[in-house]
């Protein structure tokens, strides 16, 4: 497929989210499409795909003018997209997920099952999978999902496939499997448009590329003729600094424990002991299944424990639920925002103070003046771009709308912050934001967890990083003793570390 977008337009009320913006795909390209959160990816994406209509410009397939693009009719130009956010229907099977909206039917329009399941298990199967296609998608984890919205792109003879953020929850072997599929198609002519925050995928998979920034056309090329350095340069609009920000900091001495887990067992992971002092920041990392992510949700009391013990500076906590844990000064930012973060029903500013609510507030009546003056405040802090607070929280991009969660638990004052995968899906200029407020949190004398599987995000804020493998703490290395060859050996359990 041969996709020209000329001088495309977008306009919500006052706000112009895309202003005169040129766009080219040429067939069996993979296009990488970069730019901050706002920028006007998304957006552009979804004038290709019928989700709304431009307010100005013009749609070329092949050399055809497309007017009144439809979801249905960008389908019917076998144009799929792959959306940022889940959108799997929980209550139904992962095949009957594949096939909604285009069932395999009958004579008498009855659906054939068997032919969905052998279909939609040879799709799964082909990407190395490991999920069964008759499995509901409630009770398949969040990576699997990913490789569930993938496969539906898949299933029919797509000639363009929109790949929005679709390695999020995906492990490294995983993301390769993606890859060498998307290049086995692109050989046999299919073209992909490839959005992700992650520079070296960029740089891995894609031939071309286009930056967008404040929802203008900044430059298109070849990939090969740029490199990480100025592709930031461009989407952020000045020069990047590749200066590590932890090694700005002066060293930090190990002070008061605020945080003290012994010989903690749960499901996934067992007699994990760990301290974390006062103004430190600890990374927790390791592969899928390794059990981090498990861990994590156990310190907050999501999931119960078999044993071990959870102290504060008020003592052991006894009482293992959500609010009692966040009463003992513990605060988490969780992953998969979409699913675990935002309240999507309500607005920015109700879920900016939805956490003040649960522990702070002891007023009978909310002031909207008093949530309006919070909001504000946050908003400068965490550079939150928004219209309005009283805009619904789907209405901000997902960076902005992590920057709300994450300012939402800055709010009750914590101690101890423990933060699940918290740049996930964020761009680079967003996140070096987060990372300059985690470690202005910590010099503060905040103790911070960060759960992370990405080494240069470690790298940027730990002053001790903990691995693990296979549901065990494999080793914990010091600032000094950082590097990312020995944190994959200890994560693949080639090497064991002596415990500190």
């Amino acid at each position: 497929m041969n996709l020209e977008m000329q001088n495309i337009t977008k306009e919500f009320g006052p706000v112009i989210a895309l202003s005169d913006v040129n766009f080219r795909l040429g067939q069996g390209e993979i296009h990488g499409l970069l730019g901050e959160n706002g920028a006007g990816k998304t957006t552009l994406m979804n004038v290709l795909a019928g989700t709304f209509p431009p307010t100005g410009g013009k749609i070329f397939i092949d050399g055809t003018e497309i007017t009144d693009m439809t979801p249905q009719k960008s389908m019917d130009l076998k144009i799929r997209f792959i959306h940022q956010e889940l959108n799997l229907c929980n209550d139904l099977t992962v095949y009957e997920n594949m096939f909604l909206g285009e069932e395999i039917t009958g004579r008498a329009g009855v659906v054939d099952k068997k032919a969905e399941i052998k279909r939609a298990q040879e799709v799964l199967d082909s990407m190395n999978a490991a999920v069964d296609a008759r499995s509901v998608v409630s009770e398949i984890e969040t990576a699997k999902k990913q490789l569930v919205e993938i496969a539906k792109a898949l299933l029919f003879q797509s000639e363009l496939i929109i790949m929005d953020e679709p390695t999020t929850a995906l492990n490294n072997q995983e993301i390769e499997n993606l890859f060498a599929i998307m290049r086995r198609l692109q050989a046999q002519g299919v073209s992909f448009i490839y959005i992700s925050h992650k520079m070296p995928e960029i740089f891995a998979v894609c031939d071309k590329y286009t930056v967008l920034r404040d929802g203008k056309f900044i430059d298109t090329g070849l990939i090969k003729d740029i490199d990480e350095h100025k592709a930031t340069e461009l989407l952020i609009g000045k020069t990047f600094v590749d200066a590590n920000l932890k090694e700005q900091q002066k060293p930090g001495v190990k002070e008061e424990v605020l945080l003290s887990v012994k010989n903690l067992t749960g499901e996934s992971f067992e007699d994990i002991s760990f301290d974390l002092h006062k103004g430190e920041v600890i990374a927790v990392t390791g592969l899928q299944g390794a059990g981090s992510a498990e861990l994590a949700t156990a310190l907050f009391g999501i999931t119960s424990v078999k044993g071990g013990t959870v102290e504060t500076k008020n003592g052991v906590i006894h009482g293992r639920s959500i609010l009692h844990v966040m009463k003992n000064g513990i605060a988490m930012i969780p992953c998969n925002r979409k699913e675990r973060g935002i309240l999507p029903d309500l607005s920015i500013r109700d879920n900016n103070s939805m956490s003040y609510f649960t522990l702070l507030h002891k007023k009978l009546v909310i002031s909207n003046q008093e949530e309006k003056q919070r909001f504000e405040k946050n908003r400068a802090k965490m550079e939150i771009k928004a219209e309005s607070e009283t805009d619904p929280i789907t209405s901000l991009s997902g960076g902005n709308q992590q920057k709300v969660i994450v300012g939402r638990w800055l709010e009750t004052d914590a101690d101890i912050l423990i933060m699940d995968n918290p740049t996930q899906g964020i761009d680079v200029g967003a996140k070096y934001s987060i990372y300059k407020l985690i470690l202005d949190l910590a010099s503060k004398g905040k103790g911070i967890l960060v759960f992370s599987t990405e080494f240069p995000e470690i790298y940027q804020i730990a002053d001790r990083c903990l691995v693990m493998y296979k549901g065990r703490l494999r080793g914990i290395l010091n600032r000094e003793e950082m590097d990312e060859a020995q944190v994959m050996a200890l994560s693949t359990g080639t090497k064991m570390e002596v415990l500190k």
